[in-house]
């Protein structure tokens, strides 16, 4: 028990049940969204807005149930993880925000437009760099140990012994 009151496990089963919660709501925000591009009048304005919320969600989500381990949940990932969804979430909507003024002449950003530089450079590269060097630095706490593969290994003795005894003869 920790000195909240809390064991670890219900600490992973929040970290879950959130990322849970998340999946859905970003997953119902896309599907709304791509709905919205169905209606009559052709496709209202606050689509584009809720994919730029929903995608950066729904990805943030299956990052965590990724990651989520036993004792731990994400444990040090949490910053990174916040971080390449603020990332995706601040890049779509400046994406979106920025007015469609451009033109021949327009201001280049690293030899981009800005819509594109944002794009490529805010919400393609940047998770790019950080998720990978994140993952590096807690990969010492985040792979399985002896005691988790023992713990797997007799939990897959134990599914064999079931199935085994459940079969007719």
């Amino acid at each position: 028990m920790t000195e909240s009151g809390e064991t670890t496990t219900t600490t992973a089963d929040n970290t879950r049940r959130a990322a849970l919660v998340g999946l859905i709501v970003g997953i119902f925000a896309i599907a709304t969204a791509y709905a919205g591009a169905f209606l009559p009048g052709g496709t209202p304005p606050w689509a584009p807005w809720l994919l730029a919320l929903g995608i950066p969600i729904a990805l943030g989500a299956i990052m965590i149930l990724g990651a989520a381990r036993g004792r731990i949940g994400i444990g040090p990932l949490k910053y990174p993880f916040a971080f390449v969804v603020a990332v995706l979430a601040i890049g779509f909507c400046a994406a979106l925000a920025i007015p469609a003024t451009e033109g021949p002449l327009s201001r280049l950003w690293l030899g981009l437009p800005a819509r594109a530089a944002i794009v490529i450079y805010g919400i393609g590269l940047l998770p790019i760099i950080v998720l990978p060097v994140a993952y590096a630095l807690t990969f010492e706490a985040q792979i399985l140990n002896a005691e988790d593969v023992k713990r797997v290994r007799e939990l897959g003795r134990e599914y064999k012994t079931r199935s085994e005894g459940e079969q007719p003869s």
